[in-house]
């Protein structure tokens, strides 16, 4: 079915629905069009056609509290009439088309175009080819036999681009089966709440069908459009449906719309599903794409739809970074509504990764070089054969000659094409993807799912970590492990004899009635586990203390049920408490109220004594009793939560809608201190983070005093070191102006320091983000990495270069918004992370120093051998034969690299440390020269040392030699010892080190010897070889293994010594700024023209200087008024700040001293006698 187009499945659909019209009261279509309404016209509706919603239920067959049977022929009748809740994705790419898109590679095209002339032009005999008068290139005559064999060089060229083409296409299509596997994935771990058979279960999301009574809760991301049915303080963020961010508030009288694809931001309730899949308004809006797409195909061939969501800048960033750039489609088809701005939003998620902007630069770079040198040899080639014919020999351009000239350019030409398209790392794209697609696979394994591909790579230059305390830093297994009850502090939970029981019952009943009621404590699945915790897990923490009491929680709900409530405030980032109003059985009403104890305190003016009355609480006991329990219970690291309460009158009945009046004057019950222990790998893990150069900070909703003792017990501060630990209200004054402005510059003087940020708002997280990210502070632009589990964490994960969610307890909207998803929910899978992203970027450099030691070899042997001999030694299918295996299997080879811990040893590289360093240029330079220096011998003394017959001067399809098949089989045997010393780049000395570990890489270098062995031996006239003797490939093999010695006598020579390397592939500032930034700070300089601007300005301080003395000499000598003087002084010393003002970090004052690179100073420019100096 996945195969089917979206159309032919809608259609389908409908004849379903049309024949079985009759088995429920409403029809799909019917559904389909009530779903259409909004507001007030939907209720209208629903009064006039159903009466309200429970007749909808009753027509749907399903009861609005016990839920569908759930027996499969209803199921399977629901899911034939009203379709299925899954959105078929878009067809895969086949194979052809991936092998069409790789056709379309430039080098690869003019290597086409070229093999197809040479193939053509062999199979042309011209009338004048035996003539004597025609020149030939020097050289002896060639065999009759050997000339109808000159159609195998077109052929083998073109049959190495197949190879090339196969390759590409085969990686792609693998790459897209993965991720449609890891997609697959994703959707099936999506589960639903809801009830069937009066039991509430968690069902894949596909498996919900229409009539369904579906559970909804803050953070969910609903998967299917329904009706309210019923339910508290539900408020909806339709934005991606509506595009308006306002949150929408539904009830059953007034708006009971409940849209797929939306997000619950507060509240809870039921709803019954009425339309799934297809006909839910996401479904109709993917539909159209869907339909739209098959027009959109064959305008733009490559606009890829992902499962349904159009991404068409997908073709630009293929090309660009070797699709590098592999959006995730939101996290299963059925909820991306959004698809209209998930298109834009994905045309810049995040500005270029770090290492695919320096590739792209390295590409480009490397491409121009290429361009010129083969252009150069073309030339030359040309140049030399018409000057050595026409004009040393006199000899006239006879007609019948004209094919066989015309033979020769266009074997010029080919070789020309041979130095460009070795001098393209074409493996570069094919590196990248094979390093990120293998670090990706095995990232999975270390619980990391990795939505964008670049996340991974640029985790390894990550310089900043801010993690979420609960669930990441700790179990979040909530125990209560002290109590403040009845004016007592226990240590421990307290012997339930010891409370007085009226007060046990006010707390048991607080407890159960006011938290969710989809929150549980079950058995333990094995014998001897801990039982499980289902839910919120402060409530499960809360639930678990009534059970340690020896009371049961479950009676109470069954007496209370969820219908019986009468008002809930349901907790959320603004309230920080949560409170539930029942109606006694004397129609006064009684509100439970729990929270954040210092602020439900604030709110309490009476508590229950030991004998279970309550007293008067004033503000000093308050004081005391914040000193006495609460700060040493959060100086334990435990969370305090207070549970409280308050009756009201029946009549009048309070302003339910008044929050302030109504959460007032409460008496409280207890006060306890929540543990959640510290998980036992995060200290060592976030010891790592120190090393490796990472600051973790720790940004959490709970009071400072359990943060800091919590970041103490992580190590995530140390005591007697220099560092911040703020609270939110805190943070927010130190970082705003008078006009309450977030100001840059304050931020910069804090979060160098700030470890711990506690009662932050999500607001809070995501302004530390951004303005640890948008700090020009540090010379290195800050690489922040962000953990985050709540719905309010999707902005600052969204802002993040990484988001992390947690794969157990995250809310889909932090999923959906996050890069990785961590599937333990553990913080020491992050320095996995870190580790494997570094892995991918020096995979990267190992591939570069490779295959750049290889094309500066190969095109200054191609370019210089065919100035000198009219012909390279490097034939262009040998010249293929080694890009394949350089590129292809080096690539592999050198991707595939396990990561190992040494990597967490150094510091980030950053953005602005080049791809390549000195010490790998001093590599390949030296590497080049030992290489080259061989050849070059052999090709110009090698039929002397071996004594065979020069391949110098052969004529046009002569035999292949033997002393070229030595010069190519040294060439390559060279290459491959060489690919061991590139398993190191930092200038280590044993090559060897752990190369077992990596069985890819010893089976790739023995499986190209062994290829190598054939072609030499068998390769012969398409391979431009002739077999050689045993002592000749010992000598070659001898040659290459020099190589490795070479390495050592190149390791020992100190790079700081060789000052005059060039770096490449460096980020310069100014490519950065991502261009929506250019167009707010133009200010934004790079560092050469901050120190020539810097320059500048001291110079025309100087100046100025000079001009004041002369102008106050002058002034004394006509003794006129000072105040010229003072005028100019004064602008002086107004210039002198704005230079003093230039090495402060704030850019503002920039501008003005800098409004333009050559303008001058205003005092200097208007100054009326600039000329007459002296």
């Amino acid at each position: 079915m996945g195969d089917m187009t979206n159309s032919d499945f809608y259609s389908k659909n409908q004849r379903n629905e049309s024949s079985h019209g009759g088995e429920f009261g409403c029809t799909m279509e019917e559904l389909r069009s009530l779903m259409e309404l909004r507001g007030t016209e939907a209720v209208v509706k629903i009064k006039e056609t159903y009466g309200d919603t429970e007749a909808i239920c009753r027509r749907l067959k399903t009861s609005p509290v016990e839920g569908l049977p759930g027996t499969t022929p209803d199921l399977e009748k629901r899911k034939q009439i009203f379709g299925q809740n899954f959105i078929p994705p878009k067809k895969p790419k086949t194979f052809l088309q991936l092998v069409w898109e790789a056709l379309q590679d430039v080098t690869l095209i003019i290597l086409e175009i070229a093999a197809i002339i040479s193939l053509g032009l062999s199979f042309y005999h011209p009338p004048g080819e035996n003539n004597e008068g025609c020149a030939t290139a020097q050289g002896g005559a060639e065999d009759e036999g050997e000339a109808e064999a000159g159609w195998i060089e077109g052929a083998a060229i073109l049959l190495s681009v197949i190879c090339v083409v196969l390759v590409t296409a085969f990686n792609d299509w693998s790459k897209e089966k993965q991720f449609r596997g890891l997609q697959s994935r994703i959707e099936q771990e999506q589960k639903f709440t809801v009830v069937r058979a009066g039991q509430v279960v968690q069902i894949p999301v596909a498996e919900i069908v229409v009539g369904d009574i579906a559970q909804i809760k803050y953070g969910d991301l609903l998967p299917a459009d329904g009706l309210f049915i019923q339910g508290n303080d539900l408020k909806i963020d339709e934005s991606s449906l509506t595009g308006e961010s306002d949150q929408v508030r539904k009830s059953v009288d007034k708006d009971p719309m409940l849209l797929s694809g939306t997000h619950v931001m507060e509240g809870s309730g039921r709803m019954v599903v009425t339309a799934v899949g297809v006909n839910s308004q996401t479904g109709i809006i993917f539909t159209l794409l869907g339909a739209g797409g098959e027009e959109e195909e064959k305008k733009d061939k490559k606009g890829k739809m992902q499962d349904g969501n159009v991404d068409a800048s997908q073709s630009k960033a293929k090309q660009q970074d070797g699709a590098a750039a592999m959006e995730m489609q939101p996290l299963k088809s059925a909820e991306g509504g959004d698809a209209d701005d998930k298109k834009k939003a994905n045309m810049h998620k995040k500005e270029k990764s770090v290492l695919q902007g320096k590739l792209t630069k390295l590409a480009v770079q490397i491409g121009k070089a290429g361009l010129v040198m083969s252009a150069i040899t073309v030339i030359i080639l040309v140049l030399y054969f018409t000057v050595d014919t026409f004009v040393v020999n006199k000899k006239p351009w006879l007609p019948e000659c004209t094919p066989v000239y015309v033979q020769y350019f266009v074997k010029f030409f080919i070789i020309g094409v041979t130095v460009l398209v070795v001098a393209v790392p074409e493996g570069l794209p094919l590196a990248v993807t094979i390093s990120l697609a293998y670090s990706v696979k095995k990232m999975m394994k270390d619980n990391n799912l990795v939505r964008h591909l670049d996340a991974c790579e640029t985790m390894g230059n990550a310089t900043a970590i801010c993690s979420d305390k609960t669930g990441t830093l700790t179990t979040n297994r909530m125990t209560v492990v002290q109590a403040y009850v009845g004016d007592v502090h226990y240590r421990e939970v307290p012997d339930p004899s010891s409370i007085n029981a009226k007060t046990m019952e006010l707390l048991v009943n607080a407890i159960a009635i006011n938290s969710a009621y989809t929150t549980k404590i079950l058995s333990p699945e094995k014998e001897g586990a801990l039982p499980r915790q289902v839910g919120n897990k402060t409530e499960c923490g809360l639930l678990g203390f009534v059970l340690d009491l020896k009371q049961n929680y479950e009676p109470v709900r069954s007496q209370m049920p969820e219908e019986k409530l009468y008002k809930v405030y349901t907790f959320n980032s603004v309230r920080k408490s949560m409170s539930t109003v029942i109606k006694m059985p004397d129609e006064s009403f009684r509100m439970y109220s729990k929270g954040a104890s210092e602020i439900v305190l604030k709110k309490c003016c009476k508590i229950l004594s030991g004998a279970g009355e309550p007293r008067v609480f004033r503000p000093r006991d308050r004081d005391e009793m914040v000193k006495k329990v609460i700060e040493p219970m959060a100086c334990d690291g435990l969370r305090t939560i207070c549970v409280a309460y308050r009756d009201f009158p029946s009549n009048p009945e309070p302003d339910w809608d008044n929050e302030n009046d109504i959460l007032s004057d409460l008496t409280c019950i207890c006060v306890v201190g929540i543990e959640d222990p510290v998980r036992p790998e995060v200290p060592e893990a976030i010891r790592k983070c120190q090393r490796a150069g990472i600051t973790v900070r720790m940004v959490t909703g709970d009071n400072i005093n359990t943060a800091r003792a919590i970041a103490i017990k992580c190590g995530i501060i140390h005591p007697g070191e220099d560092f911040l630990c703020l609270e939110g209200k805190e943070f927010n004054r130190r970082i705003r102006n008078e006009k309450g402005e977030i100001e840059q510059e304050r931020i910069d003087k804090i979060w160098p320091k700030l470890r711990v940020l506690a009662r932050s708002s999500p607001t809070d997280k995501h302004t530390l983000v951004k303005g640890i990210i948008d700090s020009t502070h540090t010379e290195q632009r800050q690489v922040v990495a962000v953990t985050g589990d709540g719905t309010n964490d999707g902005p600052a994960l969204k802002k993040a270069d990484v988001g992390f969610a947690m794969g157990i307890a995250g809310t889909d909207v932090a999923k959906e918004a996050s890069d990785i998803i961590l599937t333990d929910d553990n913080f020491s899978s992050i320095v996995k992370a870190v580790m494997w992203g570094r892995n991918v970027y020096d995979s990267i450099s190992k591939f570069l120093q490779f295959q750049l030691t290889v094309n500066v070899v190969a095109v200054i042997v191609a370019f210089t051998g065919a100035c000198i001999t009219q012909d390279s030694p490097l034939k262009a299918v040998q010249m293929l034969w080694v890009n394949l295996i350089m590129d292809t299997f080096a690539s592999l080879a050198l991707a595939t690299e396990p990561p190992t811990e040494t990597l967490l040893l150094r510091k980030p590289y950053g953005r602005n440390k080049p791809l390549i360093s000195r010490t790998m240029m001093k590599n390949i330079l030296g590497h080049a020269v030992y290489q080259l220096t061989l050849i070059f011998t052999l090709l110009f003394v090698g039929e002397k040392m071996f004594q065979i017959d020069s391949g110098r001067n052969a004529p046009l399809h002569s035999p292949p030699s033997e002393h070229y098949t030595i010069i190519f089989n040294t060439f390559v045997m060279m290459q491959l010892f060489n690919e061991i010393n590139a398993r190191k780049i930092h200038g280590e000395r044993n090559v060897f080190d752990g190369i077992f570990r990596n069985p890819i890489f010893c089976t790739i270098v023995l499986g190209t010897f062994a290829i190598q062995i054939v072609i030499v031996q068998f390769g012969g006239k398409p391979f431009s070889c002739s077999p050689l003797q045993l002592d000749q490939w010992m000598w070659c093999i001898f040659i290459g293994l020099g190589e490795l010695v070479w390495g050592q006598v190149i390791a020992t020579i100190p790079t700081s010594r060789l000052k005059f390397l060039k770096e490449a592939g460096r980020l310069t500032q100014k490519e950065e700024i991502p261009e929506e930034e250019l167009n707010e700070d133009v200010e934004e300089i790079d560092h050469a023209e901050r120190e020539l601007r810097r320059g500048q300005i001291l110079w025309f301080r100087g100046l100025n200087r000079i001009q004041t003395q002369i102008e106050v000499v002058n002034t004394f000598k006509s003794g006129a008024s000072f105040q010229g003087a003072l005028r100019r002084q004064s602008s002086v010393t107004s210039q002198s700040q704005d230079v003093a003002n230039l090495s402060s970090p704030s850019r503002v004052s920039l501008s003005n001293a800098l409004s333009s690179p050559t303008s001058l100073p205003p005092a200097a420019a208007g100054h009326p006698r600039r000329e007459g100096l002296p």
